[in-house]
């Protein structure tokens, strides 16, 4: 990912963002070019590194067409909006602007290992389903529902690590124009996200 140093993030900022996003693109080379497929993705920190996991129907092929020895990746997507030119101050003095596109991005780069033993698949969705019902109130578990009902439902899906061994995140936020011009960019997009 292209990122020019006045957008790039710290990894610590970054690793927050897919904390908190937890949604991600995972894309890997397979048989016959790009595999992708759209999941929810677990950071674990535990360890020696950076982990990411999920899990995927088993009737996906990107666990069984992916090429192990070409790394994976991850691609976490922030806010994003259009920024029109009017919002600039320099629209009405000289007419020297172009429009642009404001997003958060984190791509991370790693080995892909499936995981297909039942103890693993419970492990993944009990932690994923542990950190998506943390604070509600009557948080669902995955000992909720019936042991065979769960033992079912393993059988339909394949657990997906990737081993993170390279993070990008870029946050383009305008930080590269004058403070006049980012405080016109924010009421601007505060008018364009305000609901009547």
């Amino acid at each position: 990912m292209y990122t020019p140093t006045h957008f790039k993030m710290e990894e610590s900022d970054a690793l927050a963002l897919i904390e908190t996003l937890s949604f991600a693109t995972l894309v890997s080379l397979g048989e016959g070019g790009l595999l992708s497929t759209p999941l929810p993705l677990l950071l674990d920190r535990s360890g020696d590194g950076v982990r990411l996991i999920g899990h995927v129907a088993r009737a996906n092929p990107h666990w069984k067409r992916f090429d192990p020895a070409v790394p994976s990746l991850a691609i976490f997507q922030g806010g994003d909006g259009y920024v029109t030119p009017a919002w600039y101050a320099e629209k009405q003095k000289t007419g020297k602007v172009v429009p642009t596109w404001n997003y958060v991005s984190v791509h991370a780069h790693g080995r892909l290992e499936v995981v297909e033993d039942a103890a693993g698949l419970l492990d993944i969705v009990t932690r994923l389903t542990d950190r998506h019902e943390s604070g509600r109130e009557r948080a669902w578990q995955v000992g909720d529902a019936p042991e065979d009902y769960i033992a079912a439902m393993l059988r339909g899906i394949v657990g997906v690590v990737l081993h993170v061994d390279r993070l990008e995140a870029k946050a383009k936020l305008s930080q590269n124009k004058d403070d006049q011009d980012r405080a016109a960019i924010r009421a601007g997009m505060a008018g364009v996200l305000s609901i009547p």
